[in-house]
């Protein structure tokens, strides 16, 4: 769950103020004006700073332009199939890549066998910086790794898949425009379902966003979820940023104007789900009291004051291939906790 804050840029002179102080400055010596001396001194300086800022914005292109390919790169693909006929999921929202992997639990849990997939998201990280501080070491070796960097800015959004088996395909973003640009969502197709992992956009402190959110990326993202249910069964998993129902929150009265929690979020997570999506822990669990994200704030995992924003969901007609879905309170390293489930492949 992210907070998006504005950024104040330094001011820069206008062309003419430059132009002026340039004109106007005269050096006077032994009693004589020096201006034309100056004026060629200052032209040659002019020359040299503008090589310097050609020179990096050329590197700025370079950079993007690598980070760019680096993304669209073939991932390694196989058969998508997987040996056993049951398989564990984990999905969870890490808050970045660089510190978690900075705890032994959470390196622990990423490496760990018992996991056939694991989904991640909010790396806030580069493929540049991935790869410079070889970040994919921290999981198993047992797995293949694909990842979907932000492209419009460093060390913001991102999701990832870690999988033991090579899938059929993989696919970043939903193939629109205005969503794709945050690295959001990574599509992975395996033999027998496609698996999302996906990090909803949030609508921000002061709702900035919430139009946006509910009105183009929800309406875009279900879309595209359902296109894909036409082909094969659909698992979703992820931050979906959005708390359904007052038993998914610990205050739900004090937060009906907070992002996560206003009534066009959930309307839109109801309007998803009955198109013939279910969740699967609420399915699991109807009545029980679990929360994925916790503030670090106030002692809120201490006192289990926090929020239910991750979810498995899958399409109506293969639900009961879902198994077990539930919440990992055990683990640290995030302000949010994994979620797992086991999916019977027969039932698919």
């Amino acid at each position: 769950m992210d907070q998006r804050r504005g950024r104040s840029g330094n001011k820069k002179n206008s062309p003419e103020k430059n132009d002026e102080a340039q004109e106007d400055f005269v050096v006077k010596s032994k009693g004589k004006q020096q201006k034309g001396t100056k004026q060629t001194e200052d032209n040659e300086e002019k020359k040299g700073v503008q090589k310097i800022e050609k020179q990096q914005n050329i590197k700025g292109v370079e950079k993007k332009v690598k980070q760019i390919n680096q993304a669209e790169q073939k991932y390694e693909l196989g058969d998508g199939k997987f040996s056993t006929p049951t398989i564990k999921i984990s999905s969870w929202n890490i808050n970045g890549i660089r510190a978690v992997t900075k705890h032994e639990e959470a390196v622990k849990y990423l490496s760990d066998n018992k996991f056939d997939v694991i989904c991640l998201n909010e790396l806030k990280a580069d493929q540049i910086v991935f790869d410079k501080e070889n970040l994919g070491a921290k999981f198993g070796k047992h797995y293949f790794l694909y990842l979907n960097f932000c492209k419009s800015k460093g060390g913001y959004s991102g999701v990832a898949i870690a999988s033991k088996v090579k899938p059929i395909s993989v696919k970043c973003d939903i193939g629109v425009d205005k969503h794709d640009q945050e690295g959001r969502t990574l599509t992975a197709e395996f033999e027998k379902f496609y698996l999302v992992s996906c990090y909803v956009p949030n609508s921000g402190q002061k709702l900035e966003r919430l139009d946006y959110r509910t009105k183009e990326w929800d309406v875009d993202f279900q879309n595209y979820l359902e296109e894909l249910r036409k082909k094969k069964p659909t698992i979703l998993c992820g931050d979906l940023n959005v708390s359904h129902h007052e038993i998914d929150l610990a205050n739900p009265a004090g937060n009906k104007k907070t992002a996560g929690f206003t009534q066009q979020e959930r309307d839109q997570f109801s309007n998803y789900l009955q198109k013939g999506w279910v969740d699967s822990f609420r399915h699991l669990h109807p009545k029980e009291v679990k929360y994925s994200f916790f503030s670090a704030r106030n002692n809120c995992r201490q006192e289990n004051k926090g929020w239910r924003l991750d979810y498995f969901i899958i399409n109506k007609e293969a639900s009961d291939a879902i198994i077990v879905s539930d919440i990992n309170l055990t683990v640290h390293g995030s302000d949010h906790v994994p979620i797992e489930c086991e999916v019977d492949l027969r039932k698919l």
